[in-house]
């Protein structure tokens, strides 16, 4: 009897103790997501939840099957069946479920006080890339942050509002449509910049020039995406194979590009990171977040990851298609999450969620550094 209440007595300790752990942790995440006052995103279609349905674009996925899996099946925009990266972090910064698109003309002052996308899908760092599909440059999205700050001015005031954005959280991704629809596809460039590397180097120019602007904005924590290994894009397998049926591989030469474009563009923040510290004692926090590696693990490793398709997208044959190929007549796989990517170009919200669950210990140190 003695030794079945002391087995009880200890049982109870171990639960008191599990308790106070998890209290703990609950703590813990919700004092740092408290650091984090709004959500501003910036950049391409991996982070577009629908600007371009405002615009005169061919650029959008406001239609079937784009949504498959999102709340009522809604196409909004996002170029995936489902969430975005960004709209998972939201959520886990507790801002909200879904990042809006600030050229929403229903937006609320509410929406607006914790956070909007201002990208859109096409664009990029060079100032070529937009015009080719005619849609929002980085130079014109930080216009309409700009507009934004005075919005929230009115509704905060000026004081409230200068804190406000200090504590705000920074996410830019883009980058590929400047290599992918640009660079390699396109002689324009390649005239200027006879190598890759000579090309990179004018794209970390603008994503300098980006993020400085930024800071006299008063952005103070800024996390920015690297590129993904681009010879493992679908279209970009169909583009450079002699036979897209057979052979289905990455094409490393692209994934090379990615991985020296990665490096030089991690020294570049470190450098400006050094800058700001020096300049100013509470400069900005500048985090480099890596895409390439979470998703090549994904393609590389991914029968260990639960994916079964790694070289073509759920929609269509997922070979090509992408934005108005990929539409409510397309064959669409049935289950999506075993697909890494959704239509030739974009990831799944799995593969999504996935990146994102890889980000957090790095976005975790930004907004609590």
């Amino acid at each position: 009897m003695e030794a079945s209440n002391s087995h009880s007595f200890l049982s109870l300790v171990h639960l008191f103790v599990l308790f106070l752990l998890l209290c703990f942790v609950v703590t813990i995440e919700a004092n740092s997501k408290k650091k984090v006052s709004a959500f501003y995103v910036f950049g391409d279609s991996t982070v577009d939840p629908g600007n371009n349905n405002f615009i005169d674009t061919a650029f959008r996925s406001d239609f079937p099957p784009y949504g498959r899996d999102f709340v009522n099946q809604a196409a909004t925009g996002r170029f995936t069946n489902g969430k975005l990266g960004t709209d998972f972090l939201a959520s886990y910064l507790g801002l909200k479920e879904l990042v809006p698109p600030y050229l929403d003309p229903n937006l609320s002052d509410k929406e607006l006080v914790t956070g909007v996308s201002f990208a859109s899908a096409g664009s990029g760092f060079d100032p070529l890339t937009p015009m080719l599909g005619n849609v929002i440059p980085v130079a014109k999205q930080l216009e309409y942050f700009k507009e934004y700050k005075k919005r929230l001015e009115g509704t905060l005031g000026k004081k409230r509002t200068e804190y406000h954005i200090s504590n705000a959280l920074f996410f830019i991704s883009a980058g590929t449509n400047d290599y992918v629809i640009n660079y390699f596809s396109l002689p324009i460039r390649r005239k200027t910049y006879t190598t890759p590397l000579t090309y990179g180097h004018f794209l970390l120019q603008h994503v300098k020039e980006f993020i400085q602007n930024l800071w006299k904005e008063g952005a103070r924590k800024i996390a920015l995406v690297g590129v993904p290994p681009m010879g493992c894009l679908p279209i970009m397998i169909t583009l450079n194979s002699h036979n897209v049926f057979l052979e289905r591989g990455c094409v490393d030469k692209y994934s090379a590009v990615a991985r020296d474009h990665n490096m030089m563009l991690q020294h570049e923040l470190f450098l400006m990171q050094l800058n700001f510290s020096n300049t100013n004692p509470a400069g900005a926090k500048i985090s480099y977040l890596d895409i390439y590696g979470p998703l090549d693990d994904m393609i590389q490793a991914h029968q260990n990851l639960g994916f079964d398709e790694v070289d073509r997208g759920c929609c269509g044959s997922g070979y090509i298609e992408a934005t108005f190929m990929c539409n409510g007549v397309s064959y669409v796989c049935s289950d999506p999450s075993k697909f890494v990517f959704w239509d030739s170009i974009h990831p799944t919200e799995k593969a999504y969620y996935d990146l994102f669950m890889a980000a957090r210990p790095t976005i975790d140190a930004l907004i609590n550094g």
